[in-house]
């Protein structure tokens, strides 16, 4: 009821919706844009292949962790406050991470751009909810594409921009978006009103062992280059048990088990969603630096090539929503993950001798599966919860995506530990072959449930 009698008083609800957007995007956008840059970053600052997938994987780890805290403190201390606040965090980062000494130093300042860029998710779906009242859910969902898909025009925009001003630039990039989305979030969005009468209730064991746990899972996967290391499976898999059964009693828990546990479908959705993020951010972080060091490309021309999954992404969406809405979620869901298996199949034909043309459509394929399995798959998700519980899900779907994300990073450091080569790389197209797969009857199950419920219904 508060919403909508907030949306009523709210003047130049574009606007509002125009500020959110471009915080929105800054995350997915930060993700990505250092792609191209690791070539020059590696040289710089004398590092191994490993140190690059650390420098990536800190930036997931860090979102995944804050993402879902400060959309708790936006609902407690004003989503307004949270918002500018995550805005100040990235402009601070993006003005000291160019004068970075070392690599300490970089990787301390990418962690503030994580914490800053977290902030804006959570907190603009907030003020979403409160202050948009005309086609709510359809402006939700946008944002939520934007949140995935935009990722897919980093590597382009940093690959323009790099031979001008070297790596430092692509921190630059943020300063006209944050400038806009700041003055356009002073001017419209309304000051926050009181969210809630209780004190936030910090569940500082759960956010200790979510972190400790992602942080694990990490180091054990790293290892992997070497050896299996047990007695880190071993930690993982007991903070990981900790932290559920924690969590399960909790009143007020850091991540709600208890809805994960509870709605088995949606929890399906999550690691669906999950799994198709693997192969799309495998694919973002490491073909740029393959396009460069194997194939002698500029990084303006890896940009270029790059822009294909942006591009067949983004103009797939639209076309898959039309399609969902007349034929259902099956078939579109299902060409969906058979287009990224032909994808991954073709991975295995691409080598240093390939011509660009090829190595275009290829991943012109996997843009196409990308677009329709994150729209499909979000779309979906918001079919099989109430829109009480829109926020829980839609904040646990971006963790989802962090923890896809995070694989990603763990598999291109495992892979390329030894160096970029045509070997590692069909080494890693294997492991996105057998995700590729496993995606498939995780989608008919999903589809199936839904239309029986449907059935049922009617």
């Amino acid at each position: 009821m508060s919403a909508i009698k907030n949306a009523s008083f709210v003047k130049k609800p574009n606007l509002i919706i125009t500020a959110i957007a471009l915080g929105v995007i800054l995350n997915p956008l930060n993700t990505t844009m250092i792609t191209v840059a690791l070539p020059e970053i590696k040289n710089e600052f004398h590092l191994t292949s490993k140190d690059l997938s650390w420098l990536i994987a800190s930036y997931f780890m860090v979102s995944a962790i804050f993402l879902p805290l400060l959309g708790k403190l936006s609902d407690y201390y004003g989503r307004k406050k949270i918002f500018i606040t995550g805005l100040i965090l990235v402009a601070i980062s993006s003005f000291t991470a160019p004068l970075s000494p070392n690599m300490p130093f970089l990787l301390g300042m990418r962690a503030i751009q994580a914490i800053g860029t977290s902030a804006l998710y959570p907190a603009g779906i907030g003020m979403v909810r409160s202050y948009i009242e005309k086609n709510q859910n359809r402006v939700i969902g946008t944002l939520s594409v934007f949140a995935t898909t935009s990722a897919a025009f980093g590597p382009t925009i940093s690959g323009l921009l790099i031979q001008k001003g070297g790596w430092p630039i692509i921190f630059y990039v943020n300063f006209p978006i944050i400038t806009i989305s700041a003055i356009l979030a002073f001017l419209y969005i309304p000051k926050d009103s009181k969210v809630s009468e209780k004190a936030f209730k910090w569940d500082g064991i759960g956010i200790i062992l979510f972190g400790l746990l992602i942080s694990l899972w990490m180091f054990f996967l790293q290892a992997l280059e070497n050896e299996l290391n047990l007695w880190t499976l071993l930690a993982s898999i007991l903070v990981t048990f900790v932290f559920y059964q924690y969590e399960k009693k909790n009143q007020v828990p850091f991540i709600n088990v208890n809805f994960l546990r509870k709605n088995l479908n949606i929890t399906l959705i999550y690691i669906l969603y999950a799994l198709s993020t693997i192969v799309f951010f495998s694919m973002l972080l490491s073909m740029p630096t393959y396009l460069q060091l194997l194939l002698n490309l500029s990084s303006k021309l890896t940009g270029m090539v790059m822009l294909s999954i942006s591009i067949f992404a983004m103009v797939v969406t639209p076309v898959a929503t039309r399609w969902m809405e007349k034929s259902g979620y099956l078939k579109p869901l299902l060409s969906g993950a058979v287009i990224g298996l032909i994808g991954v199949i073709s991975l295995l034909t691409i080598n240093q001798n390939s011509p660009i043309s090829w190595i275009f459509i290829v991943l012109s394929i996997l843009g196409l599966s990308n677009g329709i399995l994150s729209i499909g798959l979000q779309t979906i998700l918001y079919s099989f919860i109430s829109k009480s519980d829109s926020g829980i899900a839609s904040g646990l779907l971006m963790t989802s995506r962090f923890i896809g994300n995070i694989l990603a990073s763990s598999i291109f450091g495992v892979m390329f530990a030894t160096g970029i080569n045509d070997g590692n790389h069909n080494s890693m197209t294997i492991i996105l072959f057998i995700v590729s797969v496993l995606l498939l009857p995780g989608i008919l199950y999903i589809t199936k449930t839904k239309l029986s419920t449907k059935t049922m219904n009617h």
